[in-house]
């Protein structure tokens, strides 16, 4: 490197005014051999390599009849004897989380090894948010009504984090998380990535430079038509698909395009033959193999979107066609073969990977998605089992164990203690927030307690985590252990499929346990100041068993929610004339007018509690299947829950234990949903036949149309 006394001066000038240095010094300074670079704000060459134990919330499996021998993959796979349940074989996956840590963790734990065993990550078809003006709002249908739910809070940070610094942001996101794809495909897989116009141009030099170059497959132009827009510009009818690849080993099935009219009429019935060497010289026939009825398929491809009367239109703001996904899996993978999707929304990717006898993993950050993923699954493992064609079970996981140094977005390049001192100071301000919404008052001398109110306990729950079971089981220990009998433990959102056992087994210690849902008011300073911010108890469900000789049914009684969105004073007080809005007010769904002359009139849209249910299934074993997780031996907790970042770390390692986490997993035996073309719902089950007299546990479940769910236990006696 040489530098002139010149620039030596003008370096050291603007260091001491803490200037930044112009680009032609970063080259100068820098030795760097790549042509072309992407360079944003924030760059980075750190991946994470945390590993959180996956935790399995519910099996889902429609159960077979034993006539239903048809298939050799269900002989070989279910056990007919056992309420027809998959025994052996890979499961299925759907994933709630932070993609990056479940990336990371599937990348370096102890799910790496299940996946290496099915022949690795074969595909990966990712769609990820492109559209800074998009974020996690949702279409809920009420009746003939829609109104949009707000995202979460935890959605509305994932979306900041996407978006917060504009592309700068974006590209760091999606940096991090293709370098853990790259590193977790195997080497035959093939990474597909969507987006469109607004950061197309930034991804291709992101995935040149995760993937290298020669990586590159091909650039595919999805084009579609839609309503036109006499806007001043050439319309945008097009997305772009950037395919890469890791060796060329990856599986390529050629698919052919339909006749034209002109190839018609030259080839009538004859088959065309559409092979060319390297040169583009065409090869004659070598088989009927060789032959097809028109050309190959190019890199552009004229896809219609999805119709609005179309049987797989959910109204998932992001939703993609099946037929776009039906072609990347048909063309770069094989029966049998894993596919992944890291963004998956709506579940267009699993439902055609199940449908092409394909194996899959999908996650989604957004609950709402993993529920309208679920249902969709299950809907088409009742089509797939009506056709007679195999389809496998699929278990709805999330991560445990969250550590707050992932999510406080403090820098990781600080010490312990520094780190320590900034994660301090950020807590405290939020629980001084929350405490002063809630009316509570500071608390000393608790582990896991940050205030009182009245007579009670309060526990906070991080602001970009859900409250997990293992929280409420040490606030519940700490509790007793001060002979303390109430407390309340708050949260924006809670671990999906929070474990029934915690509320019962509280009672069962004398413990008044109360979860309530923090709201978004508690960051308008007007609405605390005013008394107007409600924190509402988690939902309230009731059933009733039907006992008949040795088979029980379940019947679903009273459901509460407690929900609040916008308020009816601040509507009254913003509405237009001539114009309307829904709120969500105490668990109301109110429609609210104000005409012409401003005249307010109010319709409750919710006229009965079953109007807030989209969903519900049952167990009618539960507590007959524990649920174990399989975390890395380690020297420390510390070690387990955040692994360092050796080169050592990212190595897959066998030494794993599983540990029983003292809950039982929900095997989906009976459910009853709500579709796009069919709203209603049945309220009781089929009757359950148990095998013999004795007392069995039963686990109901429903999902609301938030997305959000409650379980309940009863036990009955046979």
């Amino acid at each position: 490197m040489q530098l002139s006394d010149h620039q030596i001066r003008d370096i050291n000038k603007m260091l001491q005014q803490g200037k930044p240095l112009p680009d032609e010094y970063r080259f100068l300074l820098f030795e760097d051999k790549r042509e072309v670079e992407l360079v944003w704000n924030g760059k980075t060459s750190e991946v994470t390599n945390v590993v959180l134990p996956f935790q399995t919330i519910e099996q889902v499996d429609e159960p077979r009849s034993e006539t239903d021998t048809k298939s050799t993959m269900q002989m070989t796979l279910f056990d007919l004897d056992n309420r027809g349940r998959q025994i052996h074989g890979w499961t299925n996956k759907l994933i709630w989380g932070d993609n990056k840590l479940i990336l990371s963790s599937l990348k370096n734990g102890a799910m790496r090894e299940e996946i290496e065993k099915q022949g690795g990550l074969k595909l990966v078809y990712i769609d990820p948010p492109f559209d800074v003006g998009a974020d996690f709002s949702m279409n809920i249908e009420i009746g003939d009504e829609t109104f949009i739910k707000k995202p979460t809070v935890i959605e509305d940070l994932a979306y900041r984090d996407t978006w917060g610094k504009g592309a700068d942001s974006w590209i760091s996101m999606m940096h991090e998380r293709l370098l853990l794809v790259r590193d977790l495909l195997s080497d035959e897989g093939v990474c597909y990535v969507h987006v469109d116009w607004r950061v197309n141009s930034y991804l291709r030099l992101l995935l040149d430079e995760v993937f290298g170059k020669p990586a590159f497959l091909n650039e595919i132009v999805w084009h579609y038509k839609r309503w036109p827009t006499p806007a001043k510009e050439w319309q945008k009818m097009h997305d772009t698909i950037y395919v890469y690849t890791k060796s060329d080993k990856f599986a390529f099935n050629r698919l052919y395009g339909s006749r034209t009219a002109e190839t018609e009429k030259r080839w009538k019935d004859k088959k065309i033959v559409a092979l060319h060497d390297d040169s583009g010289r065409r090869i004659p026939s070598q088989s009927e193999i060789d032959q097809s009825t028109g050309a190959p398929l190019d890199d552009v491809w004229d896809l219609s979107i999805i119709a609005p009367v179309a049987h797989e239109r959910l109204n998932y703001p992001t939703q993609k066609p099946e037929a776009l996904l039906e072609r990347i899996i048909s063309a770069t993978s094989n029966e049998g073969d894993l596919v992944a999707d890291f963004f998956c929304g709506s579940g267009t990717t699993l439902a055609v990977a199940e449908k092409l006898g394909r194996k899959w993993i999908g996650t989604d950050i957004g609950k709402f998605s993993i529920h309208t993923t679920r249902k969709r699954m299950i809907d088409t493992q009742r089509q797939m089992k009506k056709e007679g064609k195999d389809y496998r079970a699929f278990e709805i996981l999330n991560i445990g164990k969250y550590e707050r140094q992932h999510f406080l977005g403090t820098n990781q390049d600080l010490t312990y203690e520094e780190m320590d001192k900034v994660l301090a100071e950020k807590e405290k301000a939020y629980v001084d927030l929350i405490l002063n919404a809630y009316k509570a008052k500071p608390a000393d001398g608790f582990m896991n307690f940050q205030g009182n109110k009245s007579n009670r306990l309060v526990c906070i729950g991080a602001i970009n985590l859900p409250v997990s079971g293992d929280l409420v089981d040490a606030c519940v220990d700490e509790a007793l252990n001060k002979k303390i009998t109430k407390i309340d433990i708050l949260g924006f959102e809670f671990e999906m499929g929070l474990a029934p056992r915690i509320q019962e087994e509280a009672k069962e210690k004398g413990v008044d346990l109360a979860l309530k849902y923090i709201p978004r008011d508690v960051f308008d300073k007007r609405a605390v100041d005013k008394n107007q911010v409600v924190f509402y108890d988690v939902s309230y469900l009731e059933v009733k068993p039907i006992i008949k000789g040795k088979s029980a049914a379940i019947e679903l009684v009273d459901f509460s929610v407690f929900y609040n969105q916008d308020s009816l004073a601040n509507v009254q007080e913003t509405l237009g004339k001539g114009s309307n809005k829904i709120i969500v007010e105490n668990g109301q769904i109110i429609k609210v007018a104000k005409d012409k002359n401003g005249i307010i009139t109010k319709d409750v849209l919710t006229e009965s509690w079953t109007d807030w249910i989209d969903y519900w299934s049952v167990d009618f074993d539960y507590a007959s299947k524990k649920e174990f997780i399989r975390v890395k031996k380690a020297e420390s907790k510390q070690d387990v829950l955040l692994g360092d970042k050796s080169p050592e770390q990212g190595k897959l390692l066998n030494d794993y234990i599983e540990q029983w986490t003292g809950d039982y997993i929900f095997e989906n035996e009976w459910q009853s949903f709500r579709t796009k073309k069919d709203r209603n719902l049945e309220f009781k089950t089929i009757f359950h036949e148990y095998p013999g007299k004795g007392r069995y546990k039963v686990a109901v479940k429903v999902i609301d149309i938030f997305g959000n769910d409650t379980t309940k236990v009863v036990e009955v006696s046979i």
